[in-house]
């Protein structure tokens, strides 16, 4: 069960009580990301969520903010995506007023001094360099520049050095402002707590009231299979492969969590057992449904030896053929759906995770279905809908292929892509 309230000011809280947990967890998230930025304040969400952390008027710096929660064994972090921004600490329960009064005060109170604005820039920088020093996740980067370029969809949530390092306080100050506001606001409590609601509206009541700024929607615009690829010296290359899809809102989005699953979301799925088990092509291979408010796509990410990418790709858009002519088996349809179900359960066993679980569906679709609900949409799902989808989404138009390895000529992947 849990309980959502809108307060007169905006500010939305959602309660997910466990009385059994040990622990409680505050979670408090704004409706704001990588995709609200312009161009040339990109990586400003990001920013802001370090600083958040070096200190407020009461807690003038960073071990001020971190040491108590360590003190009582907290965990404690803060996360950007494209669409929002989140922070939470989870403690034992008979803690939750210090994690309340700590993850308040950072969200309403931080003060942004230059020095550390500077100092955080730097650390950022080297956040970027780091991930970009790794093909497997710099791939995920290329793919996401390959389908929406030119667009903040297409943008990397950290921004680019050139972006960080322009980014001044005045803006941070400004975005700061509008996005952490009211009406833009989300505080989820999960586990085991008291009084819950006064004690957050009397923590949240000075928070701003502005109306924040609204994110350019994202336009999908493919009329043939394209590729884009990263020259690396390295002993395997990393890529992605698939296809535009559904996004959040559309009611058959469960039929393609079913389908990426299938696909390649298990150790017995299609492309699993094809291209590792069978072909002894990668190491690891999975295939993601990734969904937002406006964008989605299914992907299969793998990493394989430089003279058998292509082997590897024909054998994946194989399996994308298959299942877009043929209709899955019955045994498959009701393994995939238990198997999903059961993920879910175990990923929901924790007051942070329940936290996550409720406060993401609000913050991105402004509606909560709780586990029973969404069993129910699974278990709506027919093998005629897995065959409709496929045949919606897996067209030769709508494939596309990102690659981090030694290839400079990108024809060669050009003239496989296609289904």
């Amino acid at each position: 069960m849990f309980y959502k309230r809108i307060l007169p000011n905006g500010l939305t809280i959602v309660e997910i009580p466990q009385k059994n947990s040990r622990t409680a967890t505050v979670l408090v998230l704004t409706a704001t990301g990588s995709k609200y930025e312009e161009k040339q304040i990109n990586g400003i969400s990001h920013l802001l969520e370090h600083l958040t952390f070096k200190g407020t008027k009461k807690r003038p710096n960073h071990l001020l903010i971190t040491e108590p929660l360590d003190r009582v064994g907290g965990t404690y972090n803060a996360f950007t995506g494209e669409e929002y921004t989140g922070y939470f600490a989870k403690v034992e329960k008979s803690h939750f007023d210090l994690a309340l009064e700590i993850m308040s005060d950072i969200y309403l109170n931080s003060f942004f001094q230059r020095k550390e604005i500077e100092k955080e820039k730097n650390v950022i920088i080297e956040e970027i360099n780091m991930y970009a020093d790794h093909p497997s996740h710099h791939v995920q980067d290329l793919w996401l520049e390959l389908l929406y370029k030119g667009q903040p969809a297409g943008r990397l949530i950290s921004g680019t050095k050139e972006s960080v390092v322009n980014i001044s306080r005045k803006d941070i100050l400004n975005y700061f402002k509008t996005q952490y506001s009211a009406k833009n606001t989300i505080v989820v409590v999960a586990g085991n707590f008291s009084n819950a609601r006064k004690k957050i509206e009397r923590k949240f009541a000075g928070i701003k009231k502005e109306e924040p700024i609204k994110k350019e929607e994202t336009k999908e615009n493919q009329k043939k299979p394209a590729v884009l690829s990263c020259y690396r010296k390295t002993d395997q290359t990393h890529f992605c492969l698939g296809v535009r899809a559904w996004d959040i809102f559309h009611p058959k989005k469960h039929v393609l969590d079913l389908t990426a699953s299938l696909l390649g979301g298990m150790m017995s799925s299609r492309l699993f057992v094809r291209v590792r088990e069978e072909l002894g092509l990668a190491y690891y291979l999975r295939t993601d449904f990734d969904k937002n408010s406006d964008t989605g796509y299914l992907v299969t990410q793998a990493g394989v030896d430089n003279s058998k990418v292509e082997k590897a790709v024909s054998a994946i858009l194989k399996e994308y053929q298959k299942i877009a002519k043929e209709k899955i088996s019955l045994a498959e349809l009701k393994k995939v759906k238990k198997h999903l179900k059961g993920k879910m359960v175990l990923g929901l066993e924790t007051s942070d995770s329940q936290a996550v679980f409720y406060g993401l569906q609000e913050i991105t679709k402004k509606k909560i279905l709780t586990l029973d609900q969404i069993y129910d949409k699974i278990d709506s799902v027919s093998r005629e809908d897995v065959l409709k989808a496929s045949k919606e989404i897996f067209k030769s138009s709508n494939l596309n292929l990102s690659l981090v390895g030694p290839f400079r000529d990108k024809k060669k992947f050009e003239k496989i892509l296609k289904l």
